[in-house]
């Protein structure tokens, strides 16, 4: 097993255009790291570390901007304007059949305009919540008062920094490996490791070793659990029909359609926590202002999602609800069992056509359970785990773990292979 590594590590090595595609990704990740280091000016630091222990959702916006709110960076946004872009477009799928048409039915020319629209519509969403941020921030004591002109360069540059990381998570996906904005979730959450690490050591309580312990432990079951959910697969056989073309037999071949249990991969977390993200950020901002009957209405869903078992149980549901939503958009039985209509393939015992495309859709919907509850589970494990314990310094959870192991390997499939093509 170690040789056929290392066969595959020189296989990297040795293929010029991998190898490039590799140093791209790699450097378009460093100059991501760099941007997250840049501060905006004039923050309190003091100001800024009080907020953030306070509010628990800003916790989970650091997951997208990888580390960038922590230190408030130009690109403190991360990509959570282009994912909320991305949430509304599918939505307006279900609404707009023409939208639903060009994504599931025109192909690669169909998805590449419809992701287009995906990039106009982050430009709009980055100033508007550059915009509602930096109120909030001011409304919290964390940057001083600025004038309409301060304001307006301050929602430029963060706006335009999410802009920055959209490209360039839109160039790690065409000239690097792996899916670019993926990657730079990746890359914020594995840098933010040491950090933790660190608050762990200096939280370290002897008499809560058993409890440390329970966690380490946890962790590598969350691990080998999201493997195995992210593997699983449910077999369904398919048999092409013979035909005679002159003297040749052709067809009469077995074969299976594999059907994943967790069909929308790690999609259905980043969906749920950007719908929580921002009604969060509006209701906050809401709280401090002058109208009283819309502060306090604001106030009493603050104070609701600040309560962990509701915050927990809403991101379960949104989790599940997400999973299946997604699924359904992604995955279209009928256009499976049209094509292997088609090709003269059929499922035995089961009708060609609409009859294919139930049975499908039935599965589909079974096995889906089964992802949706594992992916809820895994998104509110933290929340589970921190209130029996009492600990809260280790705040790397199920959802970090699961897009960390979910991208590696999606990573290694890719490069694997790109090395088998050159290895036969």
């Amino acid at each position: 097993m170690f040789e056929t590594f290392l066969r595959k590590v020189k296989l990297v090595f040795e293929d010029g255009a991998l190898r490039s595609r590799i140093l791209f990704v790699l450097g378009a990740l460093v100059v991501f790291r760099l941007l997250a280091a840049i501060p905006i000016p004039g923050i309190n630091a003091a100001s800024l570390e009080s907020y953030l222990n306070s509010n628990q959702f800003l916790g989970l916006l650091n997951i997208f901007s990888g580390g960038g709110f922590s230190n408030l960076s130009i690109v403190m946004l991360g990509v959570g304007p282009y994912i909320t872009a991305s949430i509304v477009m599918q939505l307006m799928t279900v609404l707009i059949p023409k939208l639903k048409e060009m994504y599931q039915e025109e192909g690669d020319a169909g998805r590449m305009r419809f992701a287009q629209y995906s990039r106009y519509l982050t430009v709009p969403l980055a100033f508007v919540q550059a915009f509602g941020f930096l109120l909030l921030l001011q409304q919290n004591g964390v940057v001083p008062g600025l004038t309409l002109f301060g304001l307006m360069t301050n929602v430029t540059v963060i706006a335009a920094g999410s802009i920055l990381l959209m490209w360039i998570g839109e160039l790690i996906s065409e000239f690097g490996v792996g899916n670019g904005i993926s990657l730079m979730i990746f890359a914020g959450i594995v840098a933010s490791v040491p950090q933790q690490i660190a608050q762990g050591v200096f939280s370290f309580d002897i008499s809560q070793l058993p409890a440390y312990l329970g966690f380490i432990a946890a962790g590598v079951v969350i691990m080998a659990g999201v493997v195995f959910i992210t593997e699983a697969e449910r077999p369904i056989p398919v048999t092409y029909a013979r035909r005679v073309r002159g003297n040749k037999v052709l067809g009469g071949i077995s074969t299976y359609l594999p059907l994943r249990v967790n069909q929308a991969g790690v999609m259905p977390i980043i969906f749920a926590l950007s719908f929580l993200l921002f009604p969060q950020m509006i209701a906050t901002f809401l709280s401090g202002i002058s109208i009283s009957w819309l502060a306090a209405g604001a106030s009493a869903v603050v104070a609701a999602l600040a309560n962990q078992w509701v915050y927990g149980g809403l991101y379960f549901v949104l989790v599940v609800v997400f999973t299946y939503f997604y699924t359904a958009i992604t995955f279209e039985p009928h256009q499976i069992a049209k094509n292997l209509q088609k090709n003269g393939a059929f499922v035995p015992g089961v009708r060609p056509g609409g009859t294919t495309a139930d049975y499908l859709g039935n599965i589909i919907t079974r096995i889906t359970l089964v992802g949706a509850l594992f992916l809820g589970l895994l998104a509110v494990l933290p929340i589970i785990l921190q209130g029996i314990t009492g600990i809260t310094a280790i705040t790397i959870g199920g959802t970090a773990l699961l897009i960390v192991v979910s991208v590696v390997l999606d990573l290694v499939k890719k490069i694997d292979a790109q090395t088998s093509i050159r290895e036969y």
